[in-house]
């Protein structure tokens, strides 16, 4: 019996539903989730496995021009996910009309390896509309398969699934046929601290913010977890914290409650704020923070 094995890639504008679909795909939720944009920062990998395949799907930034280090960092994720792809997908939403860089959608039309276009967010358009879409990304970009789908209704997402295993590679397995990550348990804790942040604070709060887990001790009963938030400036340490710590209090509370529910065991969370000054800019920090080789 034959095994199929490949990287599947998801790149896309931000906000158009990457991290909806790798969670529905993967079945567990691996990729932080908020109507922010730029929410995910890192390329994370999710591992499904058959006894027939295996399939290793990779979450991206959204694409962007970058204003700072991060951000070009971030950018140095998606094209990782050029270089490494057994199957590439471009997902778009139905209001969109083109990728935020031409060099990388240069790249998607002329992929040797196959594209599977995928529609996203059709439960909120007409039937007329979808299908004028499918028309002019079908033309578009001529060397893709195309899909309408809901990510978060997972709708015919089963179906994309079934062709991505289609398209692999005869290959044996990258990873051992047990894990589902590349990611520690505690960039996991990281993640859920930071969507929180994300969900909870305006303006240029959560894009100054990165957390740092600096204990993760996993004893019978619970999980003692001990992690920094970390932000640019003073003030934004003030905003952080709020009126007599209510803010982080609340961040602590729903992300326990979260991390509880992902490592299915009780967990107790300490926070607490530091300021490191410039740190989005600075190759040293990047570097501590995994954005940088």
């Amino acid at each position: 019996m034959t095994h199929k094995s490949g990287f599947v890639n998801i790149i896309g504008n931000p906000n158009v539903g990457k991290s909806t679909l790798m969670n529905a795909l993967v079945g567990e939720k691996l990729s932080i989730i908020t109507s922010k944009a730029q929410t995910t920062r890192h390329r994370i990998l999710g591992i499904v496995n058959n006894e027939d395949y295996q399939v290793v799907f990779s979450d991206t930034p959204g694409i962007i021009e970058p204003a700072y280090e991060l951000q070009s960092s971030m950018m140095d994720f998606v094209k990782s996910a050029f270089e490494d792809a057994d199957v590439l997908i471009y997902m778009v939403e139905v209001g969109e009309k083109e990728l935020k860089n031409e060099a990388f959608f240069k790249r998607i039309i002329h992929s040797e390896i196959p594209v599977i276009l995928l529609l996203n967010k059709i439960d909120k358009s007409s039937q007329e509309e979808v299908e004028e879409k499918i028309a002019y990304w079908r033309n578009k970009v001529p060397n893709s398969f195309v899909y309408v789908i809901s990510a978060l209704e997972k709708f015919n997402v089963d179906t994309v699934f079934n062709k991505i295993v289609e398209l692999l590679p005869e290959a044996p397995a990258f990873y051992p046929k047990d894990q589902l990550t590349d990611k520690s348990e505690r960039f996991f804790v990281n993640e859920k601290i930071r969507e929180k942040i994300l969900q909870h604070y305006k303006k240029e709060i959560p894009y100054s913010v990165e957390v740092e887990t600096e204990e993760f001790i996993e004893e019978e009963e619970i999980i003692k977890i001990r992690s920094v938030i970390m932000v640019e400036r003073e003030t934004q340490k003030g905003i952080i914290i709020g009126h007599k710590g209510s803010a982080i209090k609340r961040v602590g509370t729903e992300a326990r409650k979260d991390l509880q529910a992902f490592f299915e065991k009780k967990v107790f969370l300490d926070l607490y704020v530091k300021v490191n000054k410039n740190w989005r800019s600075n190759d040293r920090q990047l570097k501590r923070f995994g954005y940088k080789d």
